[in-house]
């Protein structure tokens, strides 16, 4: 199924978001100051990742 432009937006942005997520998780990873923010970081990533196929499978 195609998606619309709207559909197109959301999943650009989800995955602009995962980028830079991923960047900063990079970063948590190499000079762990808090503890907490790692399984935070890939939390997110996870759910946008579910989010796009959620909006791909609509």
């Amino acid at each position: 199924m195609a998606l619309n432009k709207k559909q197109q937006k959301q999943i650009e942005a989800a995955k602009n978001k995962i980028q830079r997520l991923r960047d900063l998780l990079k970063a948590a990873r190499n000079q762990p100051d808090d503890p907490r923010e790692i399984p935070r970081l890939e939390k997110e990533i996870a759910d946008l990742t579910a989010e796009i196929e959620k909006i791909r499978n609509e």
